[in-house]
């Protein structure tokens, strides 16, 4: 397991964007497959965005496609998550997630995931 320490986050309004950023402590970025993943007040934890360890190969949630884009710097030893045009229904704690699995190049499947960050809070009013 790595420890991961997110960034960003915060309120806005419908229409703007976010950028939420994530980087693994001690430990090179490169090594891990990485995905977003949100859990709005009483719903489960649900499947935003993943990126395979190249940056070659990203997989989106039907829900946040043309809005969201994930990104990876390897060198910067970060991913990001940028959020434009958000809605109201795009409120919830977004969490990233590192894989460190070889034999997957992404995966949108929350318990393959090995480590996970704090949690951030994004609203986003109406």
């Amino acid at each position: 397991q790595v420890q991961l320490v997110q960034s960003g986050g915060g309120l806005v309004q419908a229409g703007g964007s976010l950028r939420l950023s994530c980087a693994p402590s001690g430990r090179p970025l490169s090594n891990y497959i990485m995905g977003w993943f949100r859990q709005a007040p009483g719903k489960e934890r649900e499947f935003v965005a993943t990126i395979s360890r190249s940056g070659g190969m990203t997989r989106y949630a039907d829900s946040v496609k043309e809005r969201f884009t994930i990104s990876r710097d390897n060198a910067k030893n970060t991913v990001y998550l940028q959020m434009n045009n958000l809605k109201s229904e795009d409120t919830a704690v977004y969490y990233c997630a590192a894989d460190v699995t070889l034999s997957r190049e992404v995966t949108a499947i929350a318990m393959l995931y090995t480590s996970w960050g704090q949690g951030t809070q994004v609203t986003v009013s109406s």
